[in-house]
């Protein structure tokens, strides 16, 4: 069976003046409808670039990214974004913020209520419609977040892209978070790919982690499978053998690599 997103012997150089950095290299993946897959690894490995790659924002230097085997090759509504830094308009409200997506989305397609209705639907998932007359100096960081969530899966994306989207927060914050996103993800069933450097977000997020090695030329060491069941809840884990097994396996490879580096 063909995968809802293949990754296709993807590889990744950029050039200034006459020196060519290879940043990826014969990148091989397929990502299954309603999965969420994490990516891991050390800084500077290409987990950004690779995002990128899938988003369409930067273009491959050779290889493919198909989703429903036709080609990716520039930014499109059925991938969306959440970067770690929440890119909200400062000058727009939390509701104007969200609206702005749905009205080039769905300006088409949508009456003006229908358009209300969905970015208030949107604004409820992620527990934000108290404060959709506010601006992002006026609520905190995770709300931002909660924000940029909202924005992003109200133009119904067939991918959710996340990077690092918790990695500024505190921990309680990011925390509720990730619990929100577990809840999305039970109610929808959208396929999402995250960056994290977490190794515990990894494992209590994921149906299966990729761990990038090292870069330069950084390719794909390792995926694993999270054999467990959803839905997840972090208290249930943290004696869980599955979940014990998985988060060493993680931080072995990770380990390794990064003592490969210092040998070096």
């Amino acid at each position: 069976m063909t995968a809802y997103l293949k990754l296709d012997h993807i590889s990744k150089s950029f050039r200034r003046g006459s020196t060519e950095t290879e940043v990826l290299r014969d990148i091989n993946l397929g990502i299954d409808k309603g999965e969420i897959v994490s990516i891991i690894g050390h800084s500077g490995c290409g987990k950004s670039t690779l995002l990128n790659l899938i988003a369409g924002l930067t273009p491959v230097t050779s290889g493919g990214v198909l989703l429903e085997d036709r080609e990716v090759n520039a930014p499109g509504p059925e991938r969306a974004v959440v970067f770690q830094n929440h890119s909200l308009l400062p000058w727009l409200t939390v509701y104007d913020n969200v609206a702005l997506a749905v009205d080039k989305v769905f300006g088409d397609t949508k009456s003006r209520a229908e358009r209300r209705s969905w970015i208030m639907h949107n604004l409820d998932l992620v527990q934000m419609t108290h404060a959709r007359d506010k601006r992002p100096s006026e609520i905190s960081g995770g709300m931002k977040q909660r924000v940029g969530i909202a924005r992003a899966l109200a133009i119904e994306p067939k991918i959710l892209l996340l990077d690092e989207p918790f990695g500024a927060l505190d921990a309680l914050t990011r925390a509720h978070l990730q619990d929100s996103v577990m809840q999305i993800h039970a109610s929808l069933k959208n396929t999402m790919i995250m960056i994290t450097h977490d190794v515990d977000e990894a494992v209590l997020l994921s149906d299966r982690i990729v761990m990038m090695t090292n870069g330069p030329s950084a390719t794909i060491g390792e995926v694993l499978d999270v054999r467990l069941s959803r839905p997840r809840k972090r208290l249930d884990l943290v004696a869980d053998r599955a979940y014990i097994a998985a988060r060493e396996s993680v931080l072995k490879f990770l380990y390794e690599r990064h003592r490969f580096v210092e040998a070096a």
